[in-house]
């Protein structure tokens, strides 16, 4: 039955980490996982998941299901943490919300969703995107059309390549994939002008934006982070968010997340979401239960959620300060090349302007695993190896 099937490459980037995992070298360096790491190279969790998952082992009573959407109380707050808690949209019922397995349960939701509502719907998605997304609308049946975005030369926006191919390829009823922040694998983020921009098109275009919300928290702040999408959320009719709660808590494995619906009335949000619900059924059926209460209940309590809060501010500045660090070694290590960029990059990932043969030699050479597009993941410096990065890098760009 299977003798005709030939296997097939696995991802690079998980390739990545097993050959650090295999690497002997004392001295590796990992900036291939995207995950967020301490500085002794861990993955912690957070005290305030901690507490929370104390309390709920108290608390809990039951191991029953909670429904194809996940708790009713998860909705409420998922809203506020992405839209506010003053948003129009909320107050006039615009908005359903469900709790999915990660955001990658999310984006697959919406997948289907698009697939088998939105005929001939095509989904447009920077160059370059987070490769999964390819791979997700792909199975679905969804044709993924790239835009420009990511300019090597200046290592910013190409905005108005962007808005210049948007303007003449997309057609109405089109779905406009864009990052709310810290863009995965760039790091390079819209402007809010340029937020204000899209929503223009988005209007007058009538094309649906899909909104990837994977990393908030992780660039500026909670609410800075969703700022662009917060603009464009309270002046489209229509909109799709998927949002993960695995980064900013921490939860990676127990994988949760969130999509949800804007409709132009409350009542055609509740439509759009009672066919979201069928495709959940027809998919994983009902999401787990463990993570969206680690969540809910620190949400729910004022100490809980000023301790995560500061959680996340102390992750954030992390990743920023290494961004300074890294800026400032290099440029004193007498590279070549202008590093200064990365310091200005937002999240976990930077596209460090490495060439694919540089990274090859930092790989081979050095035991520095970086992706061969040169997108490096920023949570795997530490004080403990950074000198040793920017000292490699700095031989081998010359």
């Amino acid at each position: 039955m299977f003798k005709h099937l030939k296997a097939v490459p696995g991802d690079p980037l998980l390739a990545l980490i097993v050959a650090h995992q295999q690497d002997p070298n004392p001295k590796k360096v990992d900036l291939g996982v995207g995950v967020y790491k301490d500085d002794q190279g861990r993955t912690p969790i957070l005290t305030s998941v901690k507490k929370a998952e104390a309390i709920m082992v108290t608390n809990e009573e039951t191991k029953a299901y909670q429904g194809v959407y996940g708790a009713a109380d998860f909705a409420p707050l998922t809203q506020t943490l992405l839209l506010g808690g003053d948003s129009d949209v909320v107050k006039q019922g615009r908005i359903q919300s469900s709790q999915t397995p990660g955001g990658t349960g999310a984006l697959k939701v919406a997948a289907d969703f698009i697939s088998a509502n939105l005929k001939g719907a095509r989904l447009f998605v920077s160059d370059p995107t987070w490769g999964n997304h390819t791979s997700i609308f792909g199975s679905a049946g969804v044709e993924v059309v790239e835009y420009p975005y990511y300019d090597a030369a200046t290592n910013d926006v190409r905005f108005d390549e962007m808005m210049a191919f948007l303007d003449a390829e997309m057609k109405e009823g089109d779905v406009l994939l864009l990052h709310a922040c810290c863009h995965n694998p760039t790091g390079v983020d819209l402007q809010l002008e340029h937020w204000h921009a899209l929503t223009d098109f988005v209007n007058q275009r009538n094309v649906l934006p899909l909104i990837d919300a994977a990393y908030q928290g992780f660039g500026d702040g909670l609410d800075a982070d969703m700022a662009g999408l917060r603009h464009m959320a309270e002046r489209v009719p229509n909109m799709l968010i998927a949002n993960s709660f695995s980064k900013n808590f921490g939860i990676y494995r127990d994988r949760c997340g969130g999509l949800s619906i804007i409709a132009e009335s409350a009542e055609e949000a509740r439509n759009a979401f009672s066919i979201v619900g069928q495709a959940i059924r027809a998919n994983y059926s009902m999401p787990p239960a463990h993570g969206a209460t680690v969540v809910y209940t620190i949400m729910n309590d004022p100490e809980l959620r000023r301790l995560w809060e500061s959680e996340v501010t102390e992750m954030r500045n992390r990743i920023n300060g290494l961004r300074s660090k890294m800026v400032q070694k290099l440029a004193a290590s007498g590279v070549s090349k202008d590093f200064s960029f990365i310091e200005k990059q937002r999240g976990m990932f930077s596209y460090s302007g490495l060439t694919f043969e540089q990274v090859r030699t930092l790989r081979s050479e050095y035991a520095i695993y970086i992706a061969d597009t040169g997108r490096m993941s920023i949570a795997g410096v530490s004080d403990s190896n950074i000198d040793y990065l920017c000292e490699s890098i700095a031989k081998v760009v010359g």
